[in-house]
């Protein structure tokens, strides 16, 4: 089964709706979905207003009908609502071809954040968006609960996954005073990074991520710790040498860099906001509290071992075998669809 993601987040970019795409394509080629990608790196792209570090691209309708032509998908899954997202909808509603979407940002939140833009516009345009789906995948309960309630149709869940091979308990010494709370995302407005950084806390507070916001931060915070954006192993071991992960946004859909940091045995403090409290739940691993400070102080008594049973559960291969079955099933009803036909043992 082929299957083209469409998106207009990756690579350079680092975050959540990157990592998600590049390890569900890793994880869903042993179930026999062979998965491409139509992303910037096919079109010219310019500097994102205000946010100089993120580009957009600038896609020609032409050049994105011969791309879906040379991939030839059996099934087209629509991961972002930028410019990518919205020609290669146009393309499928031309072409009568079905389609898939997720919902991974809320970007009413985002916008309201930087904007005097109404909230109910925004959904009102993303609500549009989705409405041609045959299936729009939701990280999370909650969310999919969310996005019904506000007029959604045909909404499934897709939740996600954490990699133990890279992110566990390693012995790692950042030779910063202890305890160290550590922070990692987008150094941006919208992440709240304020309501952790202005915390009395002892040891360290620790940020890792780029973004528009890191250099009004650093002056603001001389005494945090701020060491840019880091991937792969030296990420992971950031991960284990901290003691509290700190998780201060009130706006993400899911966050998944709170299961990277239970899977490196490091409990989790943040608020009692729907991205923290839908991934947690009510598991004995982290503490979610109206008062920041209190949380983070509390974390630090909660046991690693339950973290990592906690994540242990949370594996990619369960996420990629989702996000197949959602588009077989989504695509069963299409008359001739070609990926019916050859799904039934990618969901058995």
């Amino acid at each position: 089964m082929r299957i083209l993601i469409a998106t207009d987040a990756w690579l350079p970019q680092i975050n959540g709706v990157v990592r998600t795409l590049a390890m569900t394509a890793a994880a869903a080629k042993p179930l026999g979905a062979d998965i491409h990608f139509l992303t910037p790196q096919s079109f010219r792209t310019v500097a994102l207003p205000g946010y100089s570090g993120l580009r957009v691209a600038l896609p020609a309708p032409r050049k994105i009908a011969a791309l879906i032509a040379g991939a030839d998908p059996d099934s087209i899954h629509i991961a972002t609502e930028g410019p990518i997202g919205l020609q290669v909808r146009r393309y499928c509603r031309k072409h009568g071809r079905p389609f898939t979407t997720s919902f991974h940002t809320r970007f009413p939140d985002y916008v309201s954040a930087r904007a005097p833009i109404p909230e109910a516009w925004v959904w009102s345009a993303l609500n549009w968006f989705h409405g041609a789906s045959r299936a729009v995948m939701a990280a999370t309960p909650a969310l999919a609960d969310e996005l019904r309630q506000r007029g959604f149709r045909n909404v499934v869940l897709w939740p996600r996954g954490v990699d133990p091979g890279l992110f566990h308990p390693r012995p790692t010494d950042l030779r910063l005073p202890r305890p160290i709370f550590l922070s990692v995302g987008r150094v941006a407005v919208e992440k709240n990074l304020d309501a952790f950084l202005s915390l009395d806390l002892p040891g360290t507070k620790v940020v890792v991520g780029d973004g528009p916001a890191r250099a009004t931060l650093e002056r603001a915070y001389p005494d945090a710790v701020f060491l840019g954006a880091r991937t792969g192993e030296q990420l992971a071991e950031t991960y284990a040498a901290a003691d509290v992960f700190v998780f201060p946004s009130r706006t993400d859909t899911f966050g998944l860099v709170l299961l990277e940091a239970l899977a490196s045995g490091v409990p989790v403090a943040a608020f009692p906001v729907a991205g923290p409290r839908d991934v947690i739940g009510h598991a004995p691993v982290a503490v979610l509290d109206e008062d920041l400070r209190s949380a983070c102080l509390a974390a630090l008594k909660i046991a690693p071992a339950a973290c990592l049973d906690f994540a242990a559960s949370l594996t990619w291969e369960k996420s990629a075998r989702t996000f197949v079955s959602n588009i077989a099933e989504a695509c069963a009803a299409e008359v001739g669809c070609k990926a019916c036909l050859v799904t039934p043992q990618l969901v058995a």
